[in-house]
């Protein structure tokens, strides 16, 4: 799951091509790492903010980015925010541990379908051909995914759902952060919606009975500093020289690793039907990039 970059600037070179792909990598093995943890999966998300989290405020105050004084208005959009990616979190963990990763993944990323047709509805306007195909190949690659995981299980199937619903609360916090966004620097900003975030997750793991306390801290600091950190911080660094069709292909990179990395560990195999589910999802999520304004 990847924060949407500011301005536009259409100029980059080869390390924000770099950045950008290595972002996406790193993001892509959260899932992995998620199924490593010992702790809960819940528990692993509040280790990944809680890890990550004073490297974030360090970064910030290194940029000069304000995080303190902040208008009362904007810091209750921070904690509905906060509370937003916490279930976010909460949710797709929770998938995770239920279906194979290349599904969690895409159905993890599926909220720029949903911030396309909110923009639709904003702009008071009926879909175009391509945005109509995006909805089409979305319901598609959906319907041909969820079937074949009801085919394994209906517990397959149930992460599948899990995942879709983190990606409806990712394009909400999305959503709700529009005007702080504009106001505040990508590390304040990425340090306050953490912050606002890891209490909220850590009652959910207790809340659900889940160890919290890990025996191998490997797999959560792999999480907290390639997710939240590295995989972040270069999207973060990179998004804004790219033109949204280009930062839709490259987001095709994290399925791709997160269905190699659960063949190569989990033996999650995947047929010619799953990759033509997966192929329609992922069309669709390029369209859906290639037309944000």
């Amino acid at each position: 799951m990847v924060n949407p970059a500011g301005s536009l600037e259409p100029r980059w070179s080869a390390r924000h091509v770099a950045a950008l792909l290595l972002g996406n990598a790193a993001l892509a093995l959260g899932a992995w790492s998620v199924r490593l943890a010992d702790s809960g999966p819940v528990s692993a998300g509040f280790w990944r903010l809680a890890l990550a989290l004073p490297f974030l405020v360090l970064l910030a105050r290194m940029r000069g980015e304000a995080m303190t004084g902040l208008p009362r208005r904007t810091l209750l959009v921070l904690g509905i925010a906060g509370l937003l990616f916490a279930f976010d979190l909460a949710s797709w963990h929770l998938g995770i541990g239920h279906t194979r990763l290349g599904n969690a993944t895409l159905f993890g990323n599926a909220g720029s379908i949903v911030l396309m047709a909110w923009g639709l509805i904003a702009l008071r306007r009926a879909p175009r051909i391509a945005e109509w195909s995006a909805f089409a190949a979305a319901l598609a690659g959906t319907a041909i995914l969820m079937g074949r995981s009801l085919e394994i299980g209906t517990d397959t199937l149930i992460g599948d759902a899990l995942c879709l619903l983190a990606g409806l609360f990712y394009a909400g916090y999305i959503l709700i952060l529009q005007d702080a966004r504009a106001r505040l620097g990508g590390w304040s900003l990425l340090a306050l919606t953490t912050a606002a975030s890891a209490l909220p997750v850590l009652g959910m793991a207790l809340a659900l009975g889940e160890p919290v306390w890990p025996h191998d801290w490997r797999p959560l600091i792999a999480l907290a500093f390639g997710s939240q950190l590295l995989g972040q911080g270069l999207l973060v660094y990179s998004l804004r020289h790219f033109r949204p069709l280009v930062i839709g292909l490259a987001l095709l990179t994290q399925p791709a690793i997160a269905a190699l990395a659960g063949w190569l560990t989990f033996g999650e195999t995947l047929s010619a039907v799953d990759v033509v589910g997966m192929a329609l999802i992922a069309g669709a999520l390029v369209l859906a990039r290639a037309g944000e304004k």
